[in-house]
């Protein structure tokens, strides 16, 4: 099922963000992704509307878009991935917002490709100093033909 985030309990959200952002960028030492947790709990998570996908009492994914317009995150557990729970709450943030930008590491193939097929497009690259690695800055539009 997916609502909206109401609270400002962030706990679920930093654990589930945590597992699965590890999991996503093997490439990234896990310490850079521990010691961001204060900033996305204190900072990002506060300033950004979220939409979770539950199961239960179980967390299985959350996306969160800042100044209605950046997908800050979209995470899906590690053992949940392939079921149509990233793509549903996409859907959920397209039908609300009609112009989205994110930012996704290069090295992030399945990130990338799936963007690409939920009709994002890459409009420019950026470099991470923190991470040392490249990312794509990608862009969907509500009135954008998509591509055959």
């Amino acid at each position: 099922m997916i609502r909206k985030w109401n609270t400002d309990q962030f706990d679920p959200l930093l654990t589930l963000w945590l597992d699965s952002t590890t999991f996503a960028h093997p490439f990234i030492h896990t310490q850079y992704w521990q010691e961001s947790l204060s900033l996305v709990r204190d900072t990002y998570l506060p300033a950004a509307e979220t939409w979770v996908w539950e199961e239960g009492p179980r967390l299985q994914g959350f996306i969160s878009v800042m100044e209605s317009r950046f997908v800050g995150a979209l995470f899906v557990a590690p053992d949940a991935i392939h079921r149509g729970i990233g793509r549903a709450l996409l859907d959920v943030v397209k039908q609300r917002f009609s112009d989205l930008s994110l930012e996704v590491y290069q090295k992030n193939g399945r990130a990338v490709n799936f963007y690409h097929a939920q009709g994002f497009r890459i409009e420019d690259s950026a470099w991470q100093d923190e991470t040392r690695h490249p990312t794509w800055i990608m862009r969907w539009q509500a009135d954008q033909t998509p591509l055959a």
